[in-house]
């Protein structure tokens, strides 16, 4: 009998339920906030890129985990194909040497002394013209040589696209070009554009990258019109002033500048119009082909070190060295235990 409310206010019921209803109703508050700060921030994000879903270039790369061995051309850890197409050839050239006992007879190479230091002119960001040239010459020739099929496109083919009017034999599929033929080939147009060594090297790391991402080989039948489209990308991705593709048909004169810009928009679409490289790549690329040299005793031109280079190494040296110091001075100010590392104790270079 008595009060009918007395049983919701009990202390062992109502209290409890309501407490459970007050933690519940705040979690599906705080989750709507959270919905709806999502969709504004989506919103937000749609609005400052309209009309573009396209990713960038940093996100379509390929992932870390890929085959690197597919992709020399764009990581700089893969290696170079020219280099192992050419081993192949080095092994058995140092093989029949040792079993026939050939003498490598006076050495060309020079080497440094107590009294004379020998350098070359070529540096990885100063490539010397004609050794270069030789080297990339080189690899192209390994790459025809040691190609693995005739696999081809028909842009390429010089049967279907002629660069002379002069008749193309009926095996030319079958003979594959000499090392002095490519060299030849490669000398003219870079004479006659007045081409940089540097254009020479990005010239193979798109040939590669075309060979790796249309599938393709470089073979007798389309070696030419591979190497003239790669270098006519590369100069004009290089070079601050790049040759039009006009002058290039000034120089194979048998040439129709719209056959010139077929090809070097189809080269584009097979590089997925991938131009980009690397500072690393271009080092590898750079040191790859010193090595092939090296292995095919081509060895770069060498000379006494003079006074007056050694001035100048010195002065170029002392120049980059104040650079860095000014880096690091400003990178590792907050750290007193690596202020020793700043100051860099200079001696004076004896010059003979």
């Amino acid at each position: 009998m008595g009060n009918t409310l007395s049983c919701c206010v009990s202390p062992g019921a109502s209290p409890t339920l309501s407490g459970r209803s007050g933690l519940r109703g705040q979690e599906l508050r705080h989750q709507e906030r959270t919905d709806a700060y999502r969709v504004e921030a989506e919103l937000r994000e749609a609005e400052s890129s309209p009309g573009t879903n396209l990713q960038h270039i940093s996100d379509r790369e390929a992932p870390e985990d890929m085959n690197f061995e597919s992709n020399p051309s764009d990581h700089p850890r893969a290696s170079t194909i020219f280099l192992s197409k050419s081993q192949p050839d080095v092994r058995e050239k140092r093989k029949s040497n040792h079993i026939n006992h050939v003498s490598p007879g006076q050495l060309s190479k020079k080497y440094s002394s107590c009294s004379t230091i020998f350098i070359d002119d070529s540096t990885v960001s100063q490539p010397n013209l004609k050794s270069t040239i030789k080297c990339v010459t080189l690899a192209i020739y390994y790459h025809t040589k040691n190609r693995d099929s005739d696999r081809s496109i028909d842009i390429f083919d010089e049967k279907m696209h002629p660069l002379t009017k002069e008749e193309v034999p009926v095996d030319y599929y079958k003979r594959d070009p000499e090392h002095k033929h490519i060299y030849r080939f490669i000398r003219t147009l870079f004479s006659a554009a007045q081409l940089t060594a540097e254009c020479a090297i990005v010239t193979l790391v798109y040939l590669e990258r075309l060979l790796t991402y249309a599938e393709i080989d470089i073979c007798p039948s389309n070696w030419k019109r591979i190497v003239l489209g790669a270098i006519l990308l590369a100069s004009k991705v290089w070079d601050d002033q790049a040759v039009w593709n006009v002058d290039y048909c000034q120089i194979l004169k048998d040439m129709t500048v719209e056959d010139m810009n077929e090809m070097e928009r189809q080269f584009l679409e097979l590089l997925q119009f991938n131009i980009n490289v690397p500072a690393s790549v271009y080092a590898k690329y750079y040191f790859d082909l010193r090595s092939l040299a090296d292995d095919n005793n081509m060895n770069f031109p060498l000379e006494p070190l003079s006074k007056e280079r050694a001035q100048k190494l010195e002065a170029i040296s002392r120049l980059c060295e104040d650079k860095y110091k000014d880096m690091g001075k400003a990178a590792i100010r907050r750290t007193l235990s690596a202020d020793n590392l700043i100051g860099i104790n200079r001696s004076n270079a004896i010059l003979s």
